[in-house]
């Protein structure tokens, strides 16, 4: 389709150049070829009559216009999806939609899966999409790729709603045969043994806790780093490593594995878990209906 000889498919290209400013990046996201990315972008130039992005040193960084186009482009975008994806006759029973949801291992096990299920037997046809947490999150979410977004507090996106779900609190877990460990665990023990801790994503994104601890003026002394939260109960079994997870998730792998669980021996704030969402899918009847089971779900 094309406006004033626009082919408006180009914006949503656009859209992604200049919230990546990064060629290879935006290609990866776009599902082409950098060449091809170059050549749209070749042509976005040639249509607006500026450089929109310029490259500086090693980034790319965005012109005037540029700047002044980011907001407009992805609004127009994200209204053209939202009013073909939403039907005014919808009903959960015989509704059809597709749900992109952001979310931690961590928040799937502990919640969402329970709430599926749920939701299962009252709107069969609904499917649903799960994207793990990393840099892009706000980027998704603001465009409309991403229709939920679950995490917490501190990686709200800003001028977009949100709704507290629960409350958390980290504990540490170790191995129950740990000869290293008594009935407590001091802050000394803490920095004297190996820890095992997670990355998230290419880009190795810390958890929470790492950030806590950091802000908290700590280091651990990393001796295994995995990929998810649900690895580290095993990877305890037979060491003399702490391991620090949310304390729902921790419960739940001390009943099933032999581990003991202690108090973080320094305190960290309280995890608050919020759901958030584009403030354009306020008035969705569907989403509001799944928003609610969600909510329902966490208490």
């Amino acid at each position: 389709m094309r406006y004033q000889h626009l082919d408006l498919n180009l914006l949503v290209a656009l859209d992604v150049l200049l919230d990546e400013q990064n060629i290879t990046r935006a290609a990866g996201r776009l599902h082409m070829t950098q060449s091809a990315t170059s050549g749209v972008l070749n042509r976005l130039r040639n249509y607006f009559d500026d450089d929109l992005l310029t490259q500086v040193g090693r980034k790319m960084m965005p012109t005037p216009l540029a700047r002044e186009l980011q907001d407009p482009v992805r609004e127009i975008l994200f209204k053209i999806q939202t009013s073909i994806a939403r039907r005014p006759m919808d009903e959960p029973a015989t509704s059809k939609r597709h749900f992109r949801i952001m979310a931690s291992d961590y928040v799937i096990n502990v919640m969402l899966k329970d709430v599926l299920r749920g939701v299962h037997q009252h709107a069969p046809h609904i499917t649903f999409e799960f994207f793990a947490p990393d840099h892009q999150a706000s980027g998704m979410l603001n465009r409309g790729e991403l229709d939920i977004m679950i995490a917490p507090e501190r990686f709200m996106v800003a001028d977009q709603p949100a709704e507290l779900l629960f409350e958390e609190q980290f504990v540490c877990v170790v191995w129950d045969e740990n000869p290293e460990i008594g009935h407590t665990l001091t802050i000394e023990d803490w920095k004297r043994l190996g820890h095992v801790a997670v990355v998230f994503g290419r880009e190795r994104y810390p958890g929470l806790e790492q950030n806590l601890f950091s802000e908290a003026g700590l280091s651990r002394r990393l001796e295994v780093v995995a990929h998810s939260y649900h690895s580290l109960p095993l990877l305890l079994l037979g060491t003399c490593r702490i391991a620090t997870m949310h304390r729902r998730l921790a419960a739940q792998y001390a009943m099933l594995l032999p581990l003991r669980i202690y108090p973080v021996p320094v305190d960290l704030p309280v995890m608050r878990e919020f759901i958030g969402w584009h403030r354009s899918l306020n008035s969705d009847p569907i989403f509001s209906w799944l928003k609610e089971k969600i909510i329902v779900g966490a208490l």
